[in-house]
């Protein structure tokens, strides 16, 4: 028995077809039934029942995929351990954002960590604050870059990156003479509006004393539709500056800020208090905090 065998095994059993097992595997499906036959030799009874239409387990197959997983888990935890007693960090460092923070924030964090500290690869999960702190909280990821605040007694978290949250319109849009503008000037403009989170909350709250006058135009998925519908006339939206900074350079966009009020939106990043952090992942927390002083 190797490893191996006991992932091509767990492949087989979880997707129910030697076929689809060996598209995953990079085997061919002869490859795939061979291996099985080995363990079922080696273990002296049969692992998986083929009668049926669906490959399924048998009870002494159940019994090994659970040792399997365990095994598999052993052997990954085993590799990061021993790649922690390097003297650079090694290994794969797994870290959740949002699509406008991997966008606008993290490019240059991510450049100078793989600068200093080359042997880690970076695996990029995407997506919204919520489904990070989720993904941190069941083990799926080493360290999140989430907005504050987080509800969440099992993570812990550092702030390291605030930016101020400013009403975007064209150059051609009336309000853009002005460097400071009202809640209630803002919103007689025609709104684009991002279909959900921080910024989307915040909008909502925001507005809410004006619903009855509200133009709604457009609902939309990311930061960067929201961005060139406003250099297109169509609207106006709030966004964070640092999103916007590069079509403020090119005079394509003008941002503004509200009266009377200060809007911010801060970044933490976050990973779980119980877990023992791999020599990568805690260089990348030190690395992301250092970053963020050193901007203040």
């Amino acid at each position: 028995m190797d490893f191996d065998q006991l992932t091509t095994f767990m492949e087989v059993a979880k997707l129910g077809s030697f076929s689809r097992a060996g598209q995953k595997v990079f085997r061919s499906q002869s490859a795939v039934s061979a291996q099985i036959r080995q363990l079922e030799q080696e273990y002296g009874d049969r692992l998986l029942d083929r009668s049926g239409k669906d490959v399924t387990l048998t009870p002494a197959g159940r019994v090994l995929f659970a040792y399997a997983e365990r095994l598999l888990q052993m052997r990954d935890e085993s590799l990061l351990a021993v790649a922690d007693q390097g003297a650079s960090p090694r290994g794969t460092l797994s870290i959740g954002a949002n699509e406008a923070t991997c966008l606008y924030v993290l490019p240059d964090v991510f450049a100078k960590f793989s600068s200093l500290y080359p042997g880690v690869q970076i695996s990029i999960y995407r997506n919204f604050s919520y489904k990070i702190v989720e993904k941190l909280e069941n083990g799926a990821l080493d360290v999140g870059i989430v907005t504050l605040p987080v509800k969440s007694s099992s993570l812990k978290t550092h702030a390291i990156y605030r930016d101020q949250l400013m009403v975007m319109v064209s150059p051609q849009n009336p309000l853009a003479k002005h460097d400071v503008v009202s809640v209630a000037d803002v919103a007689k403009q025609p709104l684009l509006l991002p279909k959900t989170g921080y910024s989307r909350r915040l909008m909502d709250k925001l507005f809410r004393p004006y619903a009855s006058q509200l133009q709604i135009r457009m609902e939309l998925p990311s930061v960067g539709m929201i961005k060139r519908f406003v250099v297109a006339g169509l609207g106006v939206s709030l966004i964070s500056a640092s999103f916007a900074r590069d079509q403020v350079l090119a005079g394509r966009v003008k941002l503004i800020g509200i009266q009377d009020e200060e809007l911010w939106r801060e970044l933490g990043v976050a990973y779980r208090r119980d877990r023992t952090l791999t020599r990568a992942t805690s260089t990348f927390i030190s690395t992301v905090r250092q970053l963020a002083a050193t901007s203040k």
